[in-house]
């Protein structure tokens, strides 16, 4: 089955296949394509022209760069783009328009560099990271995310 949240704003001919799961407050611009089986989560944003192969999971709070390639996982928070596809950063901009607060992002931002900057190995990062959680629960949606990703994490 097919699921789109509420108050997306899908624009002119974006393609959502079967059994795609969209979240809340997406948006998807001019011809974004998701495959089949794909799951996206709120606030997530993806470019036009960008397209998502199937079984990917785009996390919350995603900003997906215009023209990408999504062939692996994108993490919560994280700002991406390209073909081949990177992470550029976190989306600092979307966490503060949403109110998130000025510790709440620093810990995003700490996150973001022991995922893809520190040189760990992903499982060390995820360790790391569900540590880090624990002290602070914005982590909680990045530490789940990480463990229920099956097709590995753009990095």
């Amino acid at each position: 089955v097919t699921s789109v949240g509420h108050d997306n704003w899908i624009m002119a001919y974006v393609h959502i296949a079967h059994d795609v799961q969209l979240g809340n407050h997406c948006v998807l611009a001019n011809n974004a394509t998701l495959a089949g089986h794909v799951h996206v989560g709120d606030w997530a944003t993806i470019g036009g022209l960008s397209g998502v192969h199937q079984f990917v999971k785009i996390g919350a709070h995603v900003m997906c760069g215009v023209s990408s390639v999504v062939l692996m996982d994108i993490p919560p928070y994280v700002t991406c783009g390209g073909n081949p596809l990177s992470a550029v950063g976190i989306n600092a901009e979307g966490l503060k328009r949403r109110d998130f607060s000025a510790e709440q992002i620093a810990n995003i931002k700490r996150a973001y560099r022991t995922l893809y900057r520190s040189g760990l190995t992903l499982a060390e990062a995820k360790a790391r990271l569900a540590a880090e959680a624990a002290s602070s629960p914005e982590l909680a949606l990045l530490t789940d995310f990480l463990a229920a990703s099956t097709r590995g994490i753009v990095r």
